[in-house]
């Protein structure tokens, strides 16, 4: 009797054990990401490579979906909101930039497809996942595009102006890649530490790409009229802010840019090259599973007493 109650206690004791760690032996396809980090404007008003710029970082946030379907890979789909910034005051008096005077701040909302290979295999159970997996990743996204300036203390939309003659869409593509690093730090959870450059097509993120206004300050001028009364006076006001063609009053001084004829610089002057951003963000990522929330803040009662050891 004693041995067949003994027999029994193991049957159920090994049940028990069975059971809890049967949840561990599926593959979980699907995750969820949210991190927080720093974002840095690449462009007209920014040249870290060539000049000694410092770091001038806004922030960012950001909320992702993942799919395993490779050994090897995963997918991503990505909803980020992103704020950069530039303004001439900082930057290396080498560029010869300060005296524009120029500045713009930008809120982008951005959606992104994303493909990611990993160093270590991540179709296995979560409980297999390595303790570490540095991975790489590229993809195709789109985000708006809005900059923004100040006047008289306002912020004011510069798309809409065409500053340049030029007009620009809201919506651009861009193409995110980088590196990226994942710490486990238990069955369910990731650290995430992730470095990524957008690529775009377009050189108007900060509103500025021509290297000066000699091919449009006659429509500035005309739009500005006289003593600032023409159609929209604050294109010329917003296009020219260098303190050597303003007045005491803050207006522009028109009789001189004519006399230079438009030559006040704006951008770099360089038709191939296109604006970009970099953000670096830590977050975590948390791998769906069929007993995840029982486990962690709904645990099934049900089955408590059995296995309250785990």
């Amino acid at each position: 009797m004693k041995k067949l109650a003994f027999i029994c206690l193991f049957l159920i004791s090994w049940s028990a054990h069975s059971q809890s760690f049967y949840r561990y032996r599926f593959e979980e396809p699907w995750s969820f990401s949210a991190s927080l980090g720093a974002t840095q404007y690449f462009g007209e008003l920014y040249s870290f490579w060539k000049y000694n710029e410092g770091v001038q970082p806004d922030w960012n946030a950001n909320a992702a979906f993942h799919y395993t379907f490779g050994t090897h890979l995963r997918a991503r789909g990505d909803f980020s909101y992103i704020k950069m910034s530039g303004s001439d005051p900082p930057s290396d008096p080498r560029s010869n930039r300060p005296p524009r005077n120029l500045n713009f701040r930008a809120q982008n909302w951005e959606v992104t497809g994303i493909v990611e290979y990993y160093w270590h295999p991540v179709k296995v159970p979560n409980i297999h996942r390595p303790l570490w997996n540095p991975y790489i990743f590229f993809g195709l996204g789109m985000s708006t595009n809005n900059p923004e300036t100040l006047l008289r203390g306002e912020w004011v939309d510069l798309r809409p102006l065409q500053l340049e003659n030029n007009p620009y869409e809201r919506y651009i593509i861009t193409f995110p890649m980088g590196l990226g690093f994942k710490y486990k730090l238990n069955v369910y959870m990731d650290l995430t530490f992730e470095g990524n450059y957008r690529f775009t097509l377009t050189d108007y993120m900060d509103d500025i790409s021509a290297y000066n206004v000699s091919e449009f300050y006659l429509d500035l001028v005309e739009d500005y009229g006289v003593n600032g009364d023409g159609s929209n006076p604050d294109r010329l006001r917003l296009a020219i802010r260098n303190p050597s063609f303003v007045l005491d009053n803050g207006e522009p001084d028109v009789a001189k840019i004519l006399r230079n004829a438009g030559r006040v610089r704006r951008g770099s002057g360089l038709t191939h090259r296109y604006d970009g951003y970099m953000t670096v963000n830590v977050g975590l990522e948390i791998h769906f599973s069929r007993d995840i929330f029982d486990n962690w803040f709904l645990r099934n009662r049900i089955y408590e007493k059995s296995f309250r050891f785990w």
